[in-house]
C-alpha cells in the first residue's frame, strides 16, 4: 500500500504542474478570445494582437506622440483616475517599457549583525526627493505571489548580481526551488 501511495504522489508531481499550467493558459486564451467574440475560436486573439501592434506602430509615430502627452496631462488632472492610471502605467513600464525597473538584481544583507540576505531588484539608486543620500530603493518580490515589498536599504548592504533578471525573478517567485 505504501508503494502505491508513493506512485500516486509521483504521478501527482508529474501531472499537476502540467495540468495546472495548461488550465491557466487555456483560461487566459479563452478570456482574451471572448473579449472580441467573433464566432471563430482564436480570431479574437488574432484581432487583439493586430490591433495592439497597429496601435504600437501609430503610437511610436513622431506626429502622434504630442497627442499622447496631452492626453496624459489631462488624465493626471483627474484625481482618482490619475492615481489608477499612473500606477498601472508605472507597473507596465517596470516590466515591459523602455524604462524597465526590474533589471538590476541584487542580494541585500538585511542587518549588519546577520548573515541573512534577501534577493531583490534596485528600482531607484538616487532618492533625493526623499532627502535620503545613502540608501537605494530595492523591491523584494514575494514567493508564490504577485506582490512584494519596497525597502530603502543602505547602499553598503547591496551587492549587484551578474545574472539575468528573469532568472533571479523566477528563483524568488519559486521560493528558491528553481535553479539559477
Amino acid at each position: 500500500m505504501k508503494t502505491l501511495f508513493r506512485y500516486f504522489l509521483n504521478g501527482l508531481l508529474i501531472i499537476a504542474p502540467i495540468a495546472i499550467t495548461v488550465f491557466i493558459v487555456v483560461g487566459i486564451i479563452d478570456w482574451l478570445d471572448s473579449l472580441f467574440d467573433l464566432g471563430i475560436p482564436g480570431l479574437g486573439i488574432l484581432l487583439m494582437v493586430v490591433l495592439l501592434t497597429v496601435v504600437g506602430f501609430i503610437g511610436s509615430s513622431f506626429f502622434v506622440k504630442p497627442f499622447f502627452v496631452i492626453m496624459e496631462k489631462l488624465v493626471h488632472k483627474v484625481p482618482l483616475v490619475s492615481i489608477i492610471y499612473s500606477s498601472i502605467k508605472d507597473l507596465f513600464d517596470a516590466f515591459v517599457g523602455d524604462n524597465q525597473k526590474f533589471n538590476r538584481p541584487v542580494m541585500v544583507k538585511m542587518t549588519e549583525d546577520s548573515e541573512n540576505h534577501k534577493l531583490g531588484f534596485v528600482t531607484q539608486e538616487v532618492l533625493l526627493q526623499l532627502n535620503v543620500e545613502d540608501k537605494v530603493a530595492v523591491y523584494f518580490p514575494h514567493s508564490y505571489n504577485f506582490s512584494g515589498e519596497l525597502f530603502l536599504v543602505p547602499k553598503r548592504n547591496v551587492t549587484f548580481i551578474d545574472l539575468p533578471s528573469s532568472e533571479v525573478m523566477k528563483f524568488i517567485v519559486s521560493g528558491g526551488v528553481s535553479k539559477l
